[in-house]
């Protein structure tokens, strides 16, 4: 279970490092530690990403201080020192947590995360869409909860499932069973539009 908390993502980490990233993310900077010396490659592949997806990002370490604990420390193009963890905002860490947890070099294969368009910019959602489908094309089995359009629109028909209660009664419902959705959604609409505008068969924002 993924649910991130902004305390947690800046927090100094404890001397160690960590194979994978704990529900609050509070073990990033452990994390990031372990990835960037066991698997080197991965990590480079995180930062190519993190550059791509924030302008101005440059790098990532993961450093000892003093008294042996663990921070993140990014630097940022336009600046000659870097900032560390608890400067940073808070869409910057929680993209690069998501990156830390999606390229798990051994990925869970369950995944739940809660509404991961918190703090993030609209315009990542797509992105980061994307890097939980090749999460699942790796093997591991992702369920998201969401109440972004912007995150909806980023996925396919077949990925998406309503929950509307009903007597008291959770139901989950493929969102391709809805025959009105699907054409509408066949003929080009965005499915986060849909949704906003009450073609989700009942489980409609509210």
């Amino acid at each position: 279970m993924s649910d991130f908390h902004d305390e947690a993502l800046q927090r100094i980490g404890k001397v160690g490092a960590d194979e994978h990233l704990s529900p609050s993310g509070a073990n990033i900077a452990q994390v990031a530690k372990f990835i960037h010396d066991n698997h080197p490659e991965r990590f480079e592949e995180i930062l190519r990403k993190m550059a791509r997806s924030v302008p101005g990002i440059e790098n990532v370490e993961a450093i000892r201080n003093e008294a042996g604990q663990i921070l993140l420390r990014f630097s940022d193009g336009p600046f000659a020192d870097p900032f560390v963890s608890g400067n940073m905002s808070d869409g910057t860490l929680r993209m690069f947590a998501y990156l830390i947890l999606l390229h798990d070099p051994e990925p869970h294969p369950l995944l739940c995360i809660e509404e991961p368009e918190t703090h993030l910019h609209p315009g990542l959602l797509p992105e980061l869409a994307e890097e939980l489908r090749d999460y699942a094309v790796r093997g591991g089995q992702v369920f998201v909860s969401t109440h972004s359009p912007d995150f909806l629109n980023a996925i396919d028909i077949r990925e998406l499932f309503f929950m509307r209660k009903n007597n008291g009664e959770a139901e989950i419902i493929p969102a391709q069973d809805d025959r009105m959705l699907t054409e509408l959604f066949e003929a080009g609409n965005e499915l986060g539009w849909l949704w906003q505008h009450g073609y989700a068969g009942g489980a409609n924002p509210g």
